[in-house]
């Protein structure tokens, strides 16, 4: 579990960051490591609450960025030197984030609502690899 706050990143207008205690807005994200490779993991998040990019800067704030995610990864940007991952990773359209179910209480109704979607197969495409290439 992941309990930080978040709040705007005071050195950049268009980051969110993980602040200091007293500062930003509650934040927490469970997380589950589903399968583990070599450098990269797969994993399950759950959200408590619902900050912006919160999945995001809580898992690079723990040395874990999404592959893919450009304004979140810092040095571990260019982690991955195989060429085939990172034409699957440029072939992403941004970062390897996939929600896989939402559920909510509908405002007017009253009625639990529950969606679900499968995996896309930009993402299936990078795990693919990664099992292929991990021992």
């Amino acid at each position: 579990m992941i309990d930080q706050p978040i709040g705007r990143d005071p050195r950049s207008r268009v980051r969110m960051a993980v602040l200091p205690a007293g500062k930003g807005k509650r934040a927490v994200t469970r997380f589950r490591v589903l399968e583990r490779f070599a450098g990269a993991a797969f994993v399950e998040c759950r959200l408590e609450t619902g900050r912006t990019h919160q999945i995001r800067v809580h898992l690079a704030s723990v040395g874990h960025p999404l592959i893919g995610d450009e304004t979140y990864a810092g040095r571990a940007r260019d982690r991955h030197a195989d060429p085939d991952l990172k034409a699957l990773v440029s072939g992403l359209g941004g970062v390897a984030l996939h929600a896989a179910g939402l559920a909510f209480v509908h405002p007017a109704t009253g009625e639990p609502c529950e969606f679900s979607s499968p995996l896309p197969n930009r993402i299936e495409g990078v795990l693919c690899h990664l099992r292929s290439h991990s021992g």
